[in-house]
């Protein structure tokens, strides 16, 4: 048979409320653009949004789950808050252990110098002491550690690898 008629089975049928006609214009606007009937752009853009998200939710499930999220977020950032209190305790504190050894008068042995202070010398071409403290991280009103600095700098003068310039410190090792 040339030419038949397939007859249309009406129980496959979905009818769709758009909001308004202008939406509908729009939709059969975009099928013409992409040359298919308005029906079949209509399944085709659903079929690949349930490909994406096999896992289909309901609005209240998501906004649950998004709650839930936004709590782990919110424990999670007050306990990565703490952790960083801890950690910057944590370094003062070896700084003022590495810092000891340039503040005990009558010190014998071998001294560790700090690496970010020598690196930070040998950048710079002159950089001023207040500089240098910023740069370590250091608070200027940190007293001991700003002494230990101040001697590791002499010590490095001393031993001719910095000398003192009217606008800072220059290493010349």
């Amino acid at each position: 048979m040339v030419g038949s008629v397939v007859k249309p089975d009406k129980s496959r049928y979905v009818y769709l409320y758009l909001p308004s006609s202008e939406d509908k214009k729009r939709w059969g606007k975009l099928a013409d653009d992409a040359g298919v009937p308005l029906s079949k752009f209509i399944i085709e853009i659903v079929e690949n949004a349930l490909l994406e998200e096999s896992e289909f939710k309901p609005r209240a499930e998501m906004i649950k789950e998004l709650g839930i999220l936004r709590d782990e977020v919110r424990t999670l950032r007050d306990d990565l808050k703490l952790k960083k209190i801890v950690i910057d305790k944590y370094e003062s504190e070896l700084k003022r252990y590495r810092s000891a050894t340039f503040l005990e008068g009558g010190f014998e042995g071998t001294r560790e110098y700090g690496q970010k202070l020598i690196d930070l010398l040998k950048q710079k071409s002159v950089i001023d002491s207040y500089r240098i403290l910023e740069e370590l991280g250091i608070d200027p009103r940190e007293a001991d550690l700003v002494k230990a600095v101040s001697a590791q700098l002499d010590n490095l003068e001393a031993y001719g690898l910095v000398e003192s310039t009217p606008h800072g410190w220059r290493w010349i090792g």
